[in-house]
Protein backbone atom coordinates (compact mmCIF):
# COMPACT_ATOMS: atom_id res chain seq x y z
CA UNK A 1 0.00 0.00 0.00
CA UNK A 2 1.36 3.41 -0.89
CA UNK A 3 1.11 6.49 1.32
CA UNK A 4 1.98 9.99 1.41
CA UNK A 5 1.64 12.87 3.17
CA UNK A 6 0.43 16.20 2.08
CA UNK A 7 1.92 19.03 4.72
CA UNK A 8 1.00 22.75 4.62
CA UNK A 9 -0.22 25.19 6.95
CA UNK A 10 -3.40 25.49 5.25
CA UNK A 11 -4.29 28.88 6.52
CA UNK A 12 -6.78 28.76 4.61
CA UNK A 13 -6.99 26.01 2.75
CA UNK A 14 -7.31 26.88 -1.22
CA UNK A 15 -9.02 25.85 -4.37
CA UNK A 16 -5.00 25.12 -5.24
CA UNK A 17 -4.66 23.13 -2.32
CA UNK A 18 -7.62 21.08 -2.99
CA UNK A 19 -6.64 20.62 -6.61
CA UNK A 20 -3.50 19.09 -5.29
CA UNK A 21 -5.14 16.74 -2.68
CA UNK A 22 -7.38 15.11 -5.04
CA UNK A 23 -4.69 14.73 -7.88
CA UNK A 24 -2.46 13.24 -4.89
CA UNK A 25 -5.27 10.90 -3.39
CA UNK A 26 -6.00 9.81 -6.82
CA UNK A 27 -1.92 8.64 -7.17
CA UNK A 28 -1.40 6.99 -3.47
CA UNK A 29 -3.86 4.32 -1.70
CA UNK A 30 -3.27 6.94 1.55
CA UNK A 31 -3.28 10.34 1.42
CA UNK A 32 -2.39 11.83 4.69
CA UNK A 33 -2.97 16.09 5.04
CA UNK A 34 -0.65 17.17 7.70
CA UNK A 35 -1.41 20.69 8.97
CA UNK A 36 1.92 21.29 10.28
CA UNK A 37 2.10 23.17 13.51
CA UNK A 38 4.38 26.11 13.82
CA UNK A 39 4.40 27.01 16.99
CA UNK A 40 6.08 30.33 16.44
CA UNK A 41 3.32 31.54 14.14
CA UNK A 42 -0.13 32.68 14.98
CA UNK A 43 -2.57 31.67 11.93
CA UNK A 44 -5.89 33.10 11.67
CA UNK A 45 -7.64 29.89 11.97
CA UNK A 46 -7.08 27.29 14.71
CA UNK A 47 -5.30 24.18 14.42
CA UNK A 48 -8.93 22.35 15.22
CA UNK A 49 -10.73 25.20 12.77
CA UNK A 50 -8.32 24.05 9.38
CA UNK A 51 -8.80 20.19 9.94
CA UNK A 52 -12.54 20.45 10.36
CA UNK A 53 -12.62 22.64 7.09
CA UNK A 54 -10.17 20.50 4.87
CA UNK A 55 -12.54 17.67 5.94
CA UNK A 56 -15.29 18.88 4.79
CA UNK A 57 -13.62 19.17 1.44
CA UNK A 58 -12.64 16.15 1.09
CA UNK A 59 -14.67 13.62 2.55
CA UNK A 60 -15.39 12.25 -0.68
CA UNK A 61 -11.92 11.17 -1.28
CA UNK A 62 -10.79 7.23 -0.29
CA UNK A 63 -8.01 6.79 1.79
CA UNK A 64 -7.57 10.60 2.32
CA UNK A 65 -7.33 11.43 6.30
CA UNK A 66 -6.57 14.88 8.08
CA UNK A 67 -4.05 15.22 10.77
CA UNK A 68 -1.54 17.89 12.50
CA UNK A 69 1.89 17.38 13.43
CA UNK A 70 4.10 19.82 15.46
CA UNK A 71 8.21 19.07 14.88
CA UNK A 72 10.52 17.72 11.66
CA UNK A 73 7.92 16.41 8.88
CA UNK A 74 10.57 13.73 8.26
CA UNK A 75 9.63 12.53 11.40
CA UNK A 76 6.09 12.43 10.96
CA UNK A 77 6.52 10.99 7.46
CA UNK A 78 8.70 8.01 9.21
CA UNK A 79 5.94 7.12 11.98
CA UNK A 80 3.55 7.43 9.27
CA UNK A 81 5.27 5.15 7.22
CA UNK A 82 5.05 7.60 4.11
CA UNK A 83 7.32 6.74 0.92
CA UNK A 84 6.53 9.84 -0.18
CA UNK A 85 5.78 13.85 0.54
CA UNK A 86 3.70 15.76 -1.95
CA UNK A 87 4.14 19.53 -2.79
CA UNK A 88 2.06 21.78 -4.97
CA UNK A 89 4.34 23.80 -6.96
CA UNK A 90 2.98 27.56 -8.33
CA UNK A 91 6.06 28.64 -9.88
CA UNK A 92 9.87 28.20 -10.25
CA UNK A 93 10.05 30.43 -6.63
CA UNK A 94 8.21 27.45 -4.57
CA UNK A 95 10.82 25.06 -6.43
CA UNK A 96 13.98 26.98 -5.30
CA UNK A 97 12.30 27.00 -1.80
CA UNK A 98 11.23 23.59 -1.75
CA UNK A 99 13.88 21.20 -3.63
CA UNK A 100 16.90 21.33 -0.71
CA UNK A 101 14.11 21.02 1.43
CA UNK A 102 13.23 17.31 -0.42
CA UNK A 103 16.53 16.39 -0.66
CA UNK A 104 17.33 17.08 2.94
CA UNK A 105 14.70 15.00 3.75
CA UNK A 106 15.55 12.02 1.16
CA UNK A 107 18.60 12.47 3.03
CA UNK A 108 18.02 11.93 6.24
CA UNK A 109 15.34 8.97 6.07
CA UNK A 110 15.13 8.37 2.51
CA UNK A 111 11.45 9.56 2.25
CA UNK A 112 11.31 10.99 -1.43
CA UNK A 113 9.04 14.06 -2.52
CA UNK A 114 6.86 14.55 -5.06
CA UNK A 115 6.34 17.51 -6.98
CA UNK A 116 2.61 18.45 -8.42
CA UNK A 117 2.34 21.43 -10.37
CA UNK A 118 -0.11 23.47 -9.77
CA UNK A 119 -3.65 23.90 -12.02
CA UNK A 120 -2.83 26.92 -13.70
CA UNK A 121 -5.88 28.44 -12.80
CA UNK A 122 -4.26 28.72 -8.85
CA UNK A 123 -0.88 29.82 -10.23
CA UNK A 124 -1.30 32.84 -8.27
CA UNK A 125 -3.34 31.97 -5.61
CA UNK A 126 -1.47 31.85 -2.02
CA UNK A 127 -3.51 31.55 1.38
CA UNK A 128 -1.58 34.79 2.70
CA UNK A 129 -3.30 36.80 -0.27
CA UNK A 130 -6.20 35.21 0.04
CA UNK A 131 -6.40 36.88 3.51
CA UNK A 132 -5.28 40.18 2.29
CA UNK A 133 -7.92 40.39 -0.20
CA UNK A 134 -10.49 39.43 2.19
CA UNK A 135 -9.31 41.48 5.43
CA UNK A 136 -9.42 44.81 2.37
CA UNK A 137 -13.63 43.70 0.99
CA UNK A 138 -12.48 41.85 -2.27
CA UNK A 139 -14.59 38.89 -3.58
CA UNK A 140 -11.79 35.51 -2.82
CA UNK A 141 -14.75 33.20 -3.62
CA UNK A 142 -13.22 31.80 -6.44
CA UNK A 143 -10.25 31.37 -4.88
CA UNK A 144 -11.29 29.22 -1.38
CA UNK A 145 -14.06 26.38 -0.93
CA UNK A 146 -17.47 27.76 0.02
CA UNK A 147 -16.98 26.30 3.59
CA UNK A 148 -13.88 28.25 4.14
CA UNK A 149 -15.38 31.73 2.16
CA UNK A 150 -17.94 31.42 4.73
CA UNK A 151 -15.47 30.85 7.61
CA UNK A 152 -13.33 33.60 6.79
CA UNK A 153 -16.03 36.19 6.63
CA UNK A 154 -17.11 35.28 9.96
CA UNK A 155 -12.97 36.16 11.18
CA UNK A 156 -13.36 39.20 9.57
CA UNK A 157 -16.66 40.19 10.74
Amino acid sequence: MSRAVCPGSFDPMTLGHLDIFRRAARLFDELVITVVVNPNKQGMFAIDERIALIEENVADLPGVTVESWTGLLVDYARERGAQAIVKGLRNSTDFDYEQPMASMNAHLTGVETAFLCTDPRYAYVSSSLVKEVAKLGGDITALIPANVAAALQAKLA
